[in-house]
């Protein structure tokens, strides 16, 4: 593919000689980078701080209006995984669930038991096992969109290790005809350059259909953050809530006896200082108040608005679960009767989402190792192993035995079998 629009001058691959990466050469993942003026100092480069004169005019046109969180992937992965327990589950789910499938290794003829493409993947590096190592892949594509695995060079034809790059770190250099070129992995301001003109290309990237973009994938962190706001500020309601005794507030209302209705500013403080140490917080939840006298409380009953932030907060909670596509029930969220049984949310989850997922990767894994190696072999999920898909299986290998019209190497294709040398 050639993008016009991205040719870029001859020697603009380069890297300065200062170690760090180009302004254009490439943009974060998850969001868009802004070009802007720096100056160079002691500690590197420094921003330009500029101020406007319209800034207390540009602050008063968005007071009150709601304040969504930064959509960039870092920003995303704090709120969206750190700090919601949704988020968090979902992508906890199809992670683990993607990485604990069995893998197997076959080609056109036979399906291999022992190779050394599957001794690298049982263990890809001296710190990690295959399941970790898939986990961080699947959990990066969920999180950013996209996944980086680092070939650390070996004795042989394969690579030693293997690694996962963190996605917020990594940064793609385009070409003149679009194509990756390099990747720069930036840490702390240092920039290392993985140059992708080699036969065997040091960095396997995988990412997901982005409508926007030709370089980086979309994340479904990033269709769910509507959501996952709604849920994180109605969590901090219900917070907030709990911090009053889990009662609506109420109106102090001061009646003086001369008819005055204003509190002196020493009357006033002391008020308040009595209110927040006696009658506040779940200490002093169901605490008797004690007024002196023209002081009367009014309670402020819930308004309807107030009282549909629950039902607002699984509204959210399901929205999330559904850009994630975990079936709700899997998540325990209440109300959700689409499914007959828990066995079918289940089949369905790693039907519709964790397979789609998992062969997406591998296939992207094998091809990129075939370079490596020459050789024409491929990852695959086995599905015969997977406990949710059981029923599933048995019902489709029936049926293939018992089609008399069919040979034996015809089944094994069905199945997604090798054929075996006396079928050729």
């Amino acid at each position: 593919m050639v993008f016009d629009f991205l040719k870029r001058a001859p020697g603009a691959e380069q890297v300065a000689a200062t170690g760090l990466p180009e302004a254009k050469a490439s943009a974060n993942p998850g969001g868009f980078v802004a070009e802007g003026k720096a100056s160079a100092g002691a500690g590197g480069l420094v921003a330009e701080a500029k101020a406007s004169a319209t800034g207390r005019v540009v602050a008063f046109g968005s007071s009150g209006r709601v304040a969504w969180s930064p959509r960039d992937a870092v920003s995303l992965a704090r709120s969206g995984f750190q700090g919601n327990p949704i988020g968090f589950r979902a992508v906890k789910l199809i992670a683990e669930a993607a990485a604990a499938l069995p893998l197997v290794l076959q080609d056109a003829e036979r399906r291999y038991e022992t190779h050394p493409v599957l001794d690298l993947i049982r263990r890809p590096n001296g710190v990690q096992g295959r399941a970790e190592l898939f986990e961080a892949v699947y959990g990066h594509l969920l999180l950013s969109g996209n996944a980086y695995i680092e070939a650390v060079p070996g004795a042989g034809a394969l690579p030693g290790e293997l690694h996962v790059l963190r996605s917020d770190r990594m940064a793609l250099v385009p070409g003149q005809d679009g194509w990756p070129v390099a990747y720069d992995y930036t840490v702390s301001g240092r920039t290392h350059r993985f140059a992708m003109s080699l036969e065997s290309q040091p960095i396997c990237h995988i990412k997901t259909f982005h409508p926007q973009d030709d370089h980086y994938g979309f994340s479904p962190m990033q269709a769910a953050a509507v959501a996952l706001d709604v849920h994180s500020s109605a969590s901090a309601w219900s917070k907030a809530l709990l911090d009053n005794a889990a009662r609506p507030s109420g109106a102090i209302v001061y009646k003086g006896a001369d008819g005055q209705s204003h509190l002196s500013a020493d009357q006033y403080d002391r008020l308040l200082s009595e209110m927040e140490s006696h009658h506040q917080g779940a200490r002093n939840a169901g605490r008797p108040m004690l007024l002196e006298g023209g002081l009367d409380w009014k309670p402020m009953g819930f308004s309807p608005s107030d009282m549909e932030f629950h039902q607002t907060k699984q509204a959210a909670a399901r929205e999330i679960a559904i850009a994630f596509g975990v079936p709700p029930m899997l998540m325990g969220i209440p109300g959700d009767a689409t499914y007959a049984n828990y066995q079918e949310a289940n089949r369905a989850f790693y039907r519709l989402t964790v397979l789609p997922l998992v062969q997406r990767v591998v296939a992207g894994v094998s091809h990129w190792l075939q370079g490596f190696t020459g050789e024409a072999v491929e990852l695959r999920p086995d599905l015969d192993q997977i406990p949710a898909l059981a029923v599933e299986r048995d019902q489709q290998w029936a049926r293939v035995g018992a089609a008399d019209f069919l040979t034996p190497a015809e089944k094994r294709v069905i199945l997604g079998l090798p054929r075996l040398a006396e079928d050729e």
